[in-house]
């Protein structure tokens, strides 16, 4: 890694050095251990947690951020928690501008995150877990902490840095939701409720995304959207013996292959139907271009292959499970701008030991679809539903029951200011230009709030890097580049027009 560039301050703006030791020293003072606390509790979504009322574990993780974010003083700012009837709650700080009317433009910075969480998955190492905290050369192991607990905390930071040099800085909001993982259905009615308090939004900080290393700042360019739902495939009432029944009755499991067939072709794993396809904006090309050139092979070597010893006949030498490719410029395009099918669930299935020779009434798959960021995701999930339900194979009953969808999201064009202050951060804290990558994952809000304030500025970034492994076992924080994240937050607000 390059060392970080101690670039002139110009007038009114931050002193890098010194912004970046005092969030080093909140990190470590502070913000850590408020992390593993939150860590500790199973704050799942409701997705994963239909009583999640109540067990109080949202509850619980939004009264530790909202308790430790009043405990910082932050000068100016004032926080309440919204509760909506038969929602998730939300967080929401505000803090004046401290700038005057002839120096700005009157707009306002939104800074987002979630507290919710994905569930703990299995597969985790021996001597970590998802609800135990384990700080590790540098690494906060544990579920949420990285996917995107961390978010209120470096956001407070970020502003205390600013507050720290009394650089002048635009009026700023903070939305801390806890619905993320559910796909954000309990956040728009919030932005309908607080629309007049956000303000004019000029630009939007997500600490919620993911980086394509750990080498410099990365600002993500595009989300894929998402269509989820459970694929039922029904043939008997009960299950029956399969000397007896098959070879008559088909299996549930074959016909779930011949209309999963219909969406996706199971050689190549490309999406069948052509409307759910865009084409790669030219810009976007060019950036999947450069970010190939950074990040070479690592953009498909970074995942956890499976690997396997050969026999002698091989001379007894390790094999590994292959990608889809090895082009890093397709690897780059074929997670953030195709579409594609994840079985993510099933049900149906006994437990191996318990599995005997009986031929099931039905196989269920939740499958989860992603889409380019320009497709529509509620036409992509009637068309779904159609294309998975009609002319069942044996006449089956088959039934696509919707978990809902999110429409993607591309970003708006890049303004001069912002280019400009995304590279001063960077090189500033890591020695290196700012990097754009296209993300797979899906944030909703982020679409929203484009239609919302098509003028804002989008700085979408996050702390995902190279196995930090949201959603999966051994999940983490990379914390030193956390805290340099944290500064360069600061030094774009600073830098805001």
């Amino acid at each position: 890694m390059n060392a970080p560039l101690h670039l002139e301050m110009p007038a009114g703006h931050l002193d890098s050095a010194q912004a970046l030791r005092e969030v080093t020293q909140a990190w470590d003072a502070s913000i850590l251990p408020e992390l593993k606390q939150y860590i500790e509790v199973p704050a799942k979504s409701p997705a994963f947690d239909a009583d999640w009322a109540a067990h109080g574990h949202i509850d619980t993780v939004v009264r530790q951020a909202a308790d430790w974010v009043t405990a910082q003083k932050v000068e100016g700012l004032t926080l309440e928690v919204i509760r909506l009837p038969g929602r998730t709650p939300v967080v929401f700080f505000e803090v004046a501008a401290t700038r005057t009317a002839s120096e700005g433009s009157g707009q306002t910075v939104l800074m987002y995150g979630h507290l919710d969480k994905q569930p703990e998955f299995t597969g985790w190492r021996n001597d970590l877990g998802p609800w135990t905290p384990t700080y590790e050369d540098g690494k906060l192991y544990g579920r949420g902490g990285a996917d995107d607990g961390y978010a209120v905390y470096a956001s407070i930071t970020a502003l205390q840095a600013l507050k720290s040099q009394k650089t002048p800085h635009p009026r700023i909001v903070g939305l801390i939701e806890t619905c993320e993982e559910s796909g954000s259905y309990d956040l728009l009615p919030y932005v309908d409720a607080l629309r007049t308090r956000l303000g004019d939004v000029g630009l939007v900080i997500c600490l919620d995304s993911g980086a394509g290393n750990y080498d410099q700042l990365w600002l993500t360019t595009s989300l894929r959207g998402m269509a989820s739902g459970t694929l039922k495939v029904q043939i008997l009432t009960e299950g029956i013996h399969s000397g007896d029944a098959s070879g008559v009755v088909p299996s549930s499991f074959r016909i779930m292959r011949q209309v999963l067939d219909r969406l996706e072709d199971s050689t190549t794993g490309r999406l069948l139907p052509q409307s759910f396809h865009c084409e790669v904006p030219a810009e976007r090309m060019a950036q999947a271009q450069a970010t190939a050139a950074i990040l070479g092979d690592e953009l498909y070597k970074r995942f956890p292959w499976a690997t396997y010893s050969c026999d002698s006949d091989c001379g007894g030498s390790t094999s590994f499970a292959l990608p889809t490719t090895t082009d890093p410029v397709q690897a780059l395009l074929n997670r953030t701008w195709a579409p594609t099918l994840s079985v993510t669930g099933a049900d149906g299935f006994p437990a191996l030991k318990d599995a005997g020779n009986v031929l099931r009434p039905y196989t269920a798959f939740k499958l989860s679809l992603r889409l380019p960021p320009l497709v529509d995701a509620a036409t992509a999930v009637q068309e779904l539903k159609t294309l998975l339900e009609d002319n069942a194979p044996y006449q089956a009953q088959v039934t696509f029951e919707s978990g809902g969808g999110a429409t993607g999201w591309n970003a708006p064009d890049t303004q001069p200011w912002f280019e400009h202050a995304l590279n001063h951060a960077s090189q500033a804290h890591f020695g290196a230009s700012v990097g754009y990558i296209g993300q797979g994952g899906t944030i909703p809000l982020m679409n929203m709030l484009s239609a919302g304030f098509p003028k804002a500025q989008m700085m979408v970034c996050g702390v995902l890097g190279p196995k930090s492994n949201a959603h999966g076992p051994n999940e983490f924080l990379h914390v030193p580049y956390a805290k340099k994240l944290t500064a360069a937050v600061a030094e774009v607000i600073a830098r805001m027009p």
